[in-house]
């Protein structure tokens, strides 16, 4: 990685936190925040919709050209549910965000998730399917789980990110 500022990978189920986390770290470190959901709409960055898992089918080879130079800067925090497709050395730190199952489900028929969806993700979250990906994908010392059930747990993991952001140096 040769930029001057570290690039982040906020990554978990959808509800765990990814979102509002990347956000708010963003904002007390000044690094970019790149949402990927909203990254892959406002570019056309996928092959259509896909009616069953009710989202947009990524486009890997798209997504990863788009972010190709930006990457190589640094200073981003990157936040999407998915972490292999990612080259392995855009990242200095890779953050699993982990969450109860029963708030997940609480927090994702909130946002009104149909069964197959909500069970699906559930389910992944259940047998720590992202944390796994991660592991698998990135060097062990740069994959990192935390906790994301309450406004503290968010409040807690943004402040050990942003010293960790703060002391961090090539």
């Amino acid at each position: 990685m040769v930029g001057k500022r570290p690039n982040i990978l906020v990554t978990g189920t959808p509800g765990t936190g990814k979102t509002t986390t990347a956000t708010a770290l963003a904002e007390a470190t000044q690094l970019r925040h790149i949402n990927i959901g909203e990254l892959v709409k406002e570019k056309n960055l996928h092959d259509g919709w896909d009616d069953e898992l009710d989202s947009y089918i990524l486009n890997e080879d798209l997504v990863c050209d788009e972010l190709e130079d930006v990457m190589e800067e640094g200073g981003n925090i990157v936040d999407y549910h998915g972490c292999d497709f990612f080259p392995e050395r855009w990242f200095n730190y890779v953050v699993v965000l982990q969450t109860d199952n029963t708030i997940l489900y609480d927090r994702l028929t909130k946002r009104g998730y149909k069964e197959s969806k909500l069970s699906n993700n559930v389910e992944s979250e259940i047998f720590q399917v992202l944390l796994e990906e991660a592991k698998e994908s990135y060097a062990e010392d740069k994959v990192i789980a935390l906790k994301s059930n309450t406004i503290e747990d968010i409040d807690s993991n943004i402040a050990t990110l942003t010293d960790w952001v703060r002391n961090w140096s090539v």
